[in-house]
């Protein structure tokens, strides 16, 4: 579990690249001060673990699945990425709960400032869209934000210029993709309203049928 609040800001070392998985080597200070063997890591918003490290670099194994459902696909040696270790018992509670399951990508359409703040619209398809509530929080990337606009294609953050400065979020420009995870709340709200212990199963409408409804 985290908080979204990024602790720094990594750089790829390298990619071993498979048919569909990657090896990735990451560069890195903070986050590698108490780093073990099968830490979970917060990697751009997508919960990884350590399989090797050194003194300056962590590695990671990323599953197929990761790379289809990531914006991981398009990192390449050099990138930056956001870094976040695992939330610790009796740590301060920042931003929101955040899993590192993300739910999908969206794409940067504009990003414009107004005074000290800085308008960030991405698009993304409905089925996350249908989790994000103004006022309501949602990761990008791995950053903790508030949604300040939806519709029915889009929503916007604001972020104050200490966010953009401390994220990749100051590499981002439109045409971009990012990482993004709704907050949990809505879908196990979700989950509970739909879900039947005992479903019964579909039937045809016959005599019984309609006996049982009393229309016959």
């Amino acid at each position: 579990m985290f908080t979204g609040l990024v602790e720094e800001i990594g750089k790829v070392q390298s990619i071993v690249r498979g048919s569909k998985s990657a090896q990735i080597t990451i560069q890195a200070q903070k986050v590698l001060s108490d780093v073990q063997i099968g830490d979970s890591i917060c990697t751009n918003g997508v919960c990884l673990t350590v399989t090797d490290y050194t003194t300056h670099t962590f590695t990671v194994d990323v599953m197929p699945e990761t790379m289809r459902r990531s914006n991981l696909k398009n990192l390449k040696p050099g990138s930056p990425v956001n870094l976040e270790r695992a939330l610790r018992v009796g740590d301060r509670l920042g931003g929101h709960w955040v899993t590192g399951h993300i739910d999908g990508t969206g794409i940067i359409q504009d990003i414009n400032p107004e005074e000290n703040a800085i308008w960030i619209r991405i698009s993304t398809s409905k089925d996350i869209l249908k989790y994000v509530i103004h006022k309501g929080s949602i990761a990008i990337d791995g950053i903790s934000l508030t949604v300040a606009d939806v519709d029915a294609q889009t929503f916007q953050v604001s972020i104050i210029p200490h966010t953009r400065e401390v994220t990749t979020l100051s590499t981002k420009k439109p045409g971009d993709e990012v990482n993004l995870e709704c907050d949990l709340i809505g879908k196990y709200v979700e989950k509970l309203m739909k879900f039947e212990e005992n479903p019964e199963p579909q039937r045809s409408m016959d005599m019984d049928f309609l006996r049982k409804y009393g229309f016959a």
